[in-house]
């Protein structure tokens, strides 16, 4: 695997040489840098460590990978059968030889794609060891730390197989869902990322611009998320730690919607 890249400790994002002073997706207002100070890591670091994947199969046509210890901010990979391939969403900030084996014994891979820069990850190493292109939305390109020649850029719609990412907006101006029509045995499952974030009670979502931070969305904003994802036909949503709903997501997403919407308008301030 390359070395010509490190990774910030915090966010676990690729970043390729010379190194900002400060990991610029964590000096943003949604992110945050430790109190002692930015901290860089590298592949082979990790790795000596005993840093390692872990591989579980979702569903049918799923697999969910994740770090242990985690990586960064410890986000799960998903990995789904689009039909023609795979595609991978939300890679983390490691990648080892046996997943990539494993990988590549499901059958070709389509893309690799984010739902937006906080889940970059080693989105490139991830693309170069499995032949396939790096999906950002435009609205993000700033962020990239790693800009490479198997960066593929989108906006609006991508269609990767039977996958298609929408761009939604909201957490990241590029922020995206992954539509994946064969998930939850046919009915359709969102991969959101946080975009919109599965809560533990299994019903609910939560839509932030920072999560660490606590920083809302407006309710003109989230409004606009739920019209949106209202128009795809999906059952189950699945967040970027696994978190899922497992049916009902169209009406965990509307229902949500409202309550974030009421209590940003201040209908609810008598009860403050």
């Amino acid at each position: 695997m390359s070395q010509s890249f490190s990774l910030c400790a915090t966010c676990g994002v690729e970043y390729a040489h010379l190194l900002p002073e400060v990991c610029t997706i964590c000096a943003d207002d949604r992110q945050w840098v430790p109190a002692t100070g930015q901290a860089w890591t590298t592949l082979d670091e990790l790795a000596a460590a005993d840093q390692r994947l872990t591989w579980r199969d979702g569903e049918p046509g799923r697999h969910v990978v994740s770090t242990e210890p985690t990586v960064g901010i410890g986000h799960s990979m998903q990995v789904v059968d689009a039909g023609d391939g795979f595609v991978l969403w939300d890679p983390p900030g490691y990648i080892d030889d046996e997943t990539v084996a494993r990988i590549r014994g499901l059958g070709p891979v389509l893309g690799v794609a984010t739902s937006h820069p906080h889940m970059f990850g080693v989105q490139v190493e991830w693309g170069h060891a499995l032949d396939a292109p790096v999906l950002v939305n435009e609205a993000d390109a700033q962020w990239l730390g790693r800009p490479d020649a198997s960066i593929r850029f989108w906006s609006g719609k991508e269609q990767l197989g039977s996958v298609t990412l929408h761009q939604i907006g909201g957490h990241f101006a590029g922020s995206a869902v992954a539509l994946w029509p064969a998930g939850a045995g046919g009915r359709g499952t969102l991969l959101t990322g946080d975009t919109v974030f599965p809560n533990p009670d299994g019903w609910s979502v939560g839509f932030l611009r920072s999560y660490p931070n606590k920083i809302p969305l407006s309710a003109a904003v989230v409004q606009r998320i739920a019209d949106d994802l209202g128009r795809l036909r999906f059952d189950a949503v699945i967040g970027n730690f696994d978190n899922r709903i497992e049916s009902g997501g169209h009406d965990s997403i509307r229902r949500s919607a409202e309550r974030h919407i009421a209590w940003v308008r201040g209908d609810h301030d008598d009860q403050t």
